[in-house]
């Protein structure tokens, strides 16, 4: 009987010291396996275009067309498209970049931009004016508009 108790004792310690490290390992999996970019208002204005130093006109910071995803963690819609993005990220890695952005915790970004249905996506190309598209896409429109309007091709 104690020898029962000290084996499930060394199991038990075991699993409480091992199951952390190996559900960080799985979390950083995750996170290394995402392409999209999340961004806050502060990231927009360094990253994509400083809209309160040029409120007049629009100039692109990237140096890649973009993809940016206003969205909410709620949104049905939103949670279709996520996984999408997330392939065309990988498809298109260092040719173009995807950001997204959650419009329950940028709420004042979401507002600057008029954002008042989700998904709203912004088609960003490198040189011109960016496109706004509402609503849920398949992948095959995304492919279109990225490779026709985004790339060029």
């Amino acid at each position: 009987m104690i020898m029962k108790k000290f084996i499930l004792s060394l199991v038990l310690a075991a699993t409480a010291l091992f199951a952390p490290k190996a559900m960080a390992s799985d979390n950083n999996k995750k996170e290394k396996a995402m392409k999209t970019i999340e961004l806050t208002k502060a990231d927009f204005l360094a990253k994509i275009a400083d809209y309160e130093k040029n409120p007049t006109q629009w100039i692109y910071l990237g140096d890649k067309p973009a993809i940016v995803d206003f969205y909410a963690p709620w949104c049905g819609p939103c949670k279709m498209v996520a996984p999408i993005l997330e392939e065309l990220a990988a498809e298109y890695d260092g040719q173009i970049v995807i950001y997204k952005v959650n419009t329950m915790n940028e709420e004042t970004l979401a507002a600057d931009f008029g954002i008042r249905s989700i998904p709203t996506l912004l088609f960003i190309p490198v040189n011109g004016k960016p496109q706004v598209a509402q609503g849920a896409m398949g992948k095959a429109d995304f492919k279109r508009i990225i490779d026709s309007f985004l790339l060029g091709k």
